[in-house]
């Protein structure tokens, strides 16, 4: 199938309840046979796979499925599951030619890093804890609020990330906003303000990141990253910069720890010139070999600013995030946020507070860790055993591995992997213009695919490098 099972849901425009979805989903299904997209032979997900990636009940895939098979569309056999039909059927020719429509690439799996697996989102726990939490609203979280963010949020926050990230932080230096792009253009924009001009990044990196900042009028020169993360000794000799962008917990993307020396040598730059320490800590929650690494911005509360999101731990459509600043940044950053949007969903953050403070935050992050260190074994295991001799790092923490390629093949075998059926993205997509070319490597995101899409992923893989 040429579409994840988690993106069904989006188009079968289904009834909430009652008979109305069975049939939606059993149309769904018939006319993805039908039209090619689920070809003869093809193996479905589980009755409950599906029905958890689409959040309905199993018995409705079950009920869906027991008629597809009556009518032939399907078979299900024991011990080998539910399959499309071994016979041919024709298409439908239309009548009316269909609208021109821009092409787009149309794969059946992608390994793309920056995700979770989103079918994995605590609806149910979510849920719980909105009920719970606006039965407990005061009226006035419903009005215009203050720009920092509600304070149920912010005190949570504040023990949360104290407890499981070494942050110190004060409630009233916290900044809520729509996530980390959200809180960097704020940020961007008050170091302008403060006549900042450069602000250093890492030679690999999110693109869109750098776009960000240059579009608040700051330049973005490199640091040259390693296998000790980013190179933070060669800042004495960036003159111009005033701040840097640093992941100093799980470099992004290749994955390695800022090493001790270099996050003292951050922090001696950042006391001696004034200058400011941005710290990403996108996927801190997600430790799997060692102990977790303590955020840099315990180091020096007044000269690290720290920012984290819900995205990677719960899902990214959340659009919840945070900041934690040195208390002479604060007055600037809520001034900046007020001016450009002044306050973020207040339902959205007395949820989030309950959630967190009722201990279902750490219970998924738990829940989480334990999914996705396993897909990372099997990830590890299986290009053992199908792509011997290939080199996997990065993998102590985070939802993503770097796999290396040998020198000259990286775009051939994204290619390769794209005619297959399997996005993919190499390291090179990473790189700053100014960063001199690394080796050749795949990032892949083992977060993304959904429990029963994560097989199908893992074996294109395998096929396409192999």
């Amino acid at each position: 199938m040429t579409d994840s099972w988690a993106t069904f849901g989006a188009d079968l425009h289904l009834e909430p309840v009652g008979p109305g979805l069975r049939s939606g989903l059993t149309r769904a299904l018939r006319e993805a046979v039908r039209g090619g997209r689920l070809a003869p032979g093809t193996r479905l997900p589980s009755s409950r796979a599906l029905a958890a990636d689409l959040g309905i009940a199993r018995n409705t895939v079950a009920d869906a499925y027991a008629e597809l098979v009556a009518e032939g569309w399907l078979t299900a056999r024991q011990g080998s599951g539910t399959r499309v039909a071994q016979r041919a059927v024709p298409r439908r020719a239309d009548p009316v030619a269909a609208p021109v429509r821009p092409a787009r690439p149309r794969t059946g799996h992608h390994l793309k890093p920056g995700s979770p697996d989103v079918s994995a989102f605590p609806r149910t726990a979510w849920l719980r804890a909105a009920r719970k939490a606006l039965t407990a609203a005061p009226d006035e979280a419903f009005d215009y609020g203050d720009p920092r963010g509600r304070p149920e949020l912010r005190t949570v926050l504040a023990e949360y990330l104290a407890r499981a990230r070494g942050v110190h932080a004060d409630p009233d230096a916290i900044v809520i906003c729509s996530g980390f792009s959200h809180g960097l253009r704020l940020l961007g924009t008050v170091l302008r303000g403060r006549r900042v001009r450069e602000i250093a990044v890492e030679s690999h990196g999110l693109g869109h990141h750098r776009d960000l900042l240059t579009g608040t009028g700051l330049a973005t020169p490199c640091l040259e990253v390693d296998r000790l993360g980013a190179r933070t000794g060669e800042l004495a000799a960036m003159r111009g910069a005033g701040a840097v962008l640093l992941t100093p917990a799980h470099q992004f993307p290749f994955g390695v720890p800022l090493h001790p020396d270099r996050r003292a040598a951050a922090v001696d730059w950042a006391r001696a010139t004034g200058g400011l320490i941005l710290e990403d800590d996108y996927d801190g929650e997600f430790r799997y070999d060692r102990q977790p690494v303590g955020a840099l911005q315990g180091l020096d509360p007044e000269r690290v600013v720290y920012l984290g999101t819900a995205s990677k731990s719960l899902a990214p459509g959340l659009r919840l995030g945070w900041m934690v600043l040195p208390g002479g940044l604060v007055e600037e950053t809520v001034a900046a946020k007020s001016a450009a949007d002044r306050t973020s969903g207040a339902v959205e953050q007395l949820t989030l507070a309950e959630f967190i403070a009722s201990g279902a935050y750490d219970r998924h992050v738990r829940s989480m860790r334990a999914r996705y260190r396993r897909r990372r074994d099997q990830l590890v295991a299986a290009l053992a055993e199908r792509a011997p001799g290939t080199e996997v790092s990065g993998i102590a923490a985070g939802l993503h591995a770097v796999v290396e390629l040998p020198a000259g093949t990286e775009r051939s075998v994204i290619g390769a992997a794209a005619a297959r059926g399997l996005a993919l993205e190499g390291l090179a997509e990473y790189r700053h213009p100014d960063a001199p070319a690394a080796r050749d490597a795949l990032v892949i995101g083992y977060g993304a695919p959904s429990e029963s899409a994560w097989a199908g992923a893992l074996g294109a893989l395998c096929r396409a490098l192999s």
